[in-house]
């Protein structure tokens, strides 16, 4: 059983590689290589876009959100969904005509030098930890389904994502990533759950195997969703990692329709991952780690082959975000802070990403290998994200009167607020968030207010 399962993961991987070697051939230039030439027609985005966004933290999480805590579970997903549509209509345009790389390019424009590398630095970091997370959750679920070793997991899941994203940059991303979105689809959807719901006797056994409150929007509390709006929504408004997909649109128009057309699948997909958890607690036995929901249900469920096809599926999804997450850290490290600092040169190569991304992708591993923590990872990723960078990023596109010196002070405060807070109060509080968000608001307004705006800065950033 466990042999045909086998069977057809190695064709998936075995499939993406190739996928992805072949597309090495429309990688020429650095341009190709980052953001695909800026020539991607609305379907291939949309399709990619919707990838990227919905990794493992939407399809493993989203279950195991949907088995602790039932319809309610979805909150999680949708505040993806919530954040690709507000980008798409407000951000988008605004944005996109700047021929931008990364996101913290802007800060240079409408900042600094200084500004550009600290903001940087946080994004990068940001992205390699999203990278770690979705290596691990790769390796926990491979284990889980069919059983193969954590360790082994992760090295043979690594040596196919590094390996596309190393030979053709965003071009094999886009191209693997389409094939990926349309795996997950129909594991997650047409696959995983009906099958989950006709287990638990359908939907009326469902209302009489489950609490009443497994069918409430609420039941998971006014305190986590406030929390995940502010990480994910206000996190999906600034990442590289999806941000460099938009850099990838032939227009504005694809841009802005791909961004509301994913936010409205997101949606779905947030629905679907949280009824499929609830079903599987009306018939699972109680778990005593709730993270092995997902396995535990398709285990549960699915015949061999089929297992395979939905582990496939949640490889996908996994393996989309981590492999965007990869380019984006070494586009940032390479285009916002080591290049920067030299004199001779303002625009990488090909070669330089690739190097960078192979190294990057080999720590990543590593650490993967040496940790099971998914959850601190996560937490710390999208504190850091949002506490040190929303605030200047988005007054630089919306606020012509913020300053240099408050948008760099705005980074440093914020992401050292919410560091000392993570140490202080654990990863579990909300603490870190909330208050890196405020300071960093507080000493941004504050300073440009005291300062003197320029003009010239805001101009040559370009933004409406």
């Amino acid at each position: 059983m466990v042999t045909l399962d086998l069977i057809v993961l190695a064709v998936y991987l075995i499939g993406i590689l190739g996928v992805g070697i072949w597309a090495q051939r429309k990688a020429t230039t650095q341009e190709d290589f980052l953001v695909a030439g800026r020539s991607v027609g609305p379907v291939l985005y949309s399709g990619t876009l919707a990838a990227v966004i919905l990794g493992g933290g939407a399809t493993v999480g989203g279950v195991k959100l949907g088995y602790v805590y039932g319809i309610s579970g979805m909150w999680l997903v949708f505040m993806y969904g919530l954040g690709m549509v507000v980008m798409g209509v407000f951000l988008v345009p605004r944005i996109l005509e700047l021929k931008l790389y990364t996101l913290t390019e802007l800060l240079g424009r409408r900042y600094s030098r200084s500004a550009r590398l600290a903001g940087g630095i946080v994004m990068a970091a940001y992205d390699l930890m999203i990278v770690v997370t979705g290596t691990i959750a790769v390796g926990a679920v491979m284990e889980g389904i069919v059983g193969i070793p954590r360790t082994q997991s992760i090295l043979l899941s690594s040596i196919v994502m590094v390996g596309y994203s190393v030979f053709g940059g965003m071009w094999s991303l886009t191209t693997t990533d389409i094939v990926q979105f349309v795996i997950k689809t129909i594991g997650m959807l047409f696959v995983l759950l009906p099958a989950a719901i006709l287990h638990a006797g359908g939907l009326a056994g469902m209302h009489a195997r489950l609490p009443s409150e497994f069918f409430s929007l609420t039941h998971i509390g006014s305190v986590k969703i406030l929390s995940f709006f502010t990480l994910y929504f206000f996190g999906i408004l600034i990442g590289q990692d999806s941000w460099q997909r938009v850099f990838t649109a032939r227009s504005v128009k694809v841009a802005r329709n791909g961004g509301i057309y994913v936010g409205l699948y997101c949606l779905v997909y947030a629905a679907a991952g949280a009824a499929i958890g609830a079903a599987g607690h009306a018939f699972l036995p109680p778990l005593a780690n709730s993270d092995l929901a997902f396995a535990a249900i398709v285990n549960e469920v699915l015949p061999a082959g089929m297992r395979g096809l939905l582990l496939a599926a949640c490889l996908s999804a996994i393996m989309s975000t981590a492999s965007a997450c990869l380019l984006a850290s070494s586009t940032v490290l390479l285009e916002d802070v080591w290049l920067p600092t030299r004199k001779t040169k303002t625009i990488g190569t090909v070669t330089q990403t690739r190097m960078l991304t192979l190294l990057l992708g080999v720590l990543a591993t590593t650490i993967a290998c040496l940790t099971t923590d998914v959850i601190a990872a996560l937490t710390v990723a999208y504190d850091l994200l949002v506490g040190a960078l929303f605030v200047p990023v988005i007054g630089a596109i919306l606020w012509r009167r913020g300053t240099a010196t408050a948008a760099l002070a705005s980074i440093a405060v914020g992401g050292l607020a919410v560091v000392g807070l993570l140490l202080v109060c654990g990863i579990d509080s909300d603490m870190p968030i909330y208050a890196g968000l405020g300071l960093s608001f507080v000493v941004y307004v504050g300073l440009s207010l005291l300062g003197t705006a320029d003009p010239a800065a805001a101009a040559a950033a370009e933004i409406p």
